[in-house]
């Protein structure tokens, strides 16, 4: 696994992608703390959702019944100007 800080692998981003296609690791870091890691798709997986269906079929979580989002309050729709504006104009 390659370690590298935000600023080179912001300068060297072509080169370290060609390395993780190659099957090779990235562990991106922040003053020397870890933040993030770049591995090859296929390591991975497709997405959250496949992963998450893995541990279900073995028996490790639970999937969730519903949705967490349905049931919750629905933006309501402000009349009249954006308080940005208003803000703006009391600083003039």
């Amino acid at each position: 696994m390659i370690s590298a800080g935000i600023k080179h692998v912001k300068n060297n981003l072509s080169r370290l992608l060609a390395q993780v296609k190659a099957g090779e690791e990235i562990l991106i870091t922040e003053r020397g703390r870890p933040i993030a890691r770049i591995v090859k798709e296929d390591q991975e997986g497709k997405s959250t959702r496949a992963a998450l269906e893995r541990l279900a079929q073995r028996g490790l979580i639970t999937l969730p019944s519903r949705s967490i989002l349905k049931g919750l309050a629905s933006a309501t729709k402000v009349q009249g100007r954006p308080a940005s504006e208003m803000v703006i104009e009391d600083r003039r």
